[in-house]
């Protein structure tokens, strides 16, 4: 099985939800572990329930320190004990900007409404005062905008007749429990899902302008220019040659810069069978840590590598404004 991705968890409470994830992860096939759970309430009674499975906790009041320094500490804690992922789960704190866009597309939180609906606070009396057939919960990325992330999972709870909004959360706690494991578990695993990682690349090098997708010896393949004359500026390679990684290849300028990222940095570069010796590099996609950006950023050198003076000069002058 693939290595399991590192997850710490935040709360504030009694981390009912924590529970759930880390229960679920015990199970032999989850492709997640948690490796922390942190709180700002050194009293908050999920730290126990994680201490009593063995999970190691951290605890950080949030009083009388900065929003900046304490969202620093918490990030430490979670860096330092080696988390790919960060989950909130009932953690009652607004993040910093700057501590959300290090995380971005790696920080989830769940909350109670089928989101867009009624973002914020007091979801099921807002919920059940508009008249609404169901309440529920959702899981989303965490983004600098209040749950305004990509809604990455919903489950709906009926409302019933004389419904409260205390009657309604007992109920949406359940499918909280049932769901957030599950959307977890779904979205780590994609990163080592050739489908998703192959259409994650493709949207890339088709925004590039004049490229267009061809492929070559059984892989899919990207090239810059004309149907007829263009050339090719990238490779999907899913453990093709022997290899073991899931990758993009690209070009780079020398030999010496492909064996120089081979060595510093080989847990991201690789020297692909065949296309090596020609100077691409592979870059490693089914990793926790890939950067996205950094990947669109090989994308376009090495389709700037090819492409024709017409294209690049549209590519200059789009830079510009």
């Amino acid at each position: 099985m693939a290595e399991k991705a590192k997850v710490a968890i935040f709360i504030s409470g009694r981390g009912s939800n924590m529970a759930a994830l880390l229960y679920a992860s015990l199970i032999d096939d989850c492709p997640y572990e948690v490796c922390l759970v942190a709180a700002n309430d050194p009293e908050a009674e999920g730290l126990a329930i994680a201490a009593a499975e063995g999970v190691p906790t951290y605890a950080l009041s949030h009083k009388g320190i900065a929003r900046a320094d304490h969202d620093a500490a918490m990030e430490k804690a979670a860096r330092d004990a080696g988390a790919q992922y960060i989950v909130l789960a009932g953690y009652m704190r607004i993040l910093t900007e700057g501590f959300v866009g290090r995380w971005r597309g790696r920080m989830l939180n769940i909350h109670p409404s089928l989101l867009p609906k009624y973002t914020g606070l007091d979801t099921h009396a807002r919920a059940i005062e508009a008249g609404d057939s169901h309440g529920g919960v959702s899981v989303h990325l965490v983004t600098e905008e209040l749950d305004a992330g990509e809604v990455l999972g919903q489950m709906a709870v009926a409302i019933r007749d004389g419904e409260t909004p205390d009657t309604l959360a007992e109920r949406v706690r359940f499918a909280e429990h049932q769901l957030y494991p599950q959307v977890l578990a779904r979205y780590v695993a994609r990163e080592a899902d050739p489908d998703f990682l192959l259409q994650r690349v493709r949207d890339l090098a088709l925004a590039l302008p004049q490229s267009h997708e061809r492929e070559s010896h059984g892989s899919p393949g990207w090239r810059a220019g004309s149907e007829k004359s263009g050339k090719y500026f990238a490779y999907f390679n899913d453990q093709h040659h022997g290899s073991e990684h899931i990758a993009l290849l690209v070009k780079t300028g020398s030999q010496d810069e492909l064996l120089n990222l081979v060595e510093t940095q080989p847990d991201t570069y690789f020297k692909p069978a065949y296309y090596g010796a020609s100077g691409w590099v592979g870059l490693i996609l089914n990793r926790p840590d890939c950067d996205w950006e950094h990947v669109a950023e090989w994308l376009e050198r090495s389709w700037r590598a090819v492409a024709p003076k017409s294209a690049t000069k549209l590519m200059d002058a789009a830079d510009e404004f």
